[in-house]
């Protein structure tokens, strides 16, 4: 059995989870825009060099919440 959890969710097109299998985490991006993009790491401060790359604080100007949240989510996988 897997372990999943889930980063964010807005509606059924637009999410993100990262499945916990063994040493692999494996993270699934949904997007209305681009579908779904599947990304497999092999050790934890691996993703969060890829989340950190991939949510920036440029893009959230003004919402540092939600970067907030989202980073913290990442932390807790």
């Amino acid at each position: 059995m897997f372990k999943k959890h889930q980063i964010y969710k807005r509606d059924k097109y637009n999410m993100l989870t990262v499945e916990v299998q063994g040493k692999t985490l494996i993270v699934r991006e949904i997007s209305d825009e681009w579908g779904e993009d599947c990304h497999t790491f092999l050790s934890r401060p691996e993703m969060m060099n890829w989340a950190e790359k991939r949510f920036r604080p440029e893009d959230f100007t003004g919402n540092e919440e939600e970067l907030a949240s989202i980073m913290s989510a990442f932390k807790q996988v």
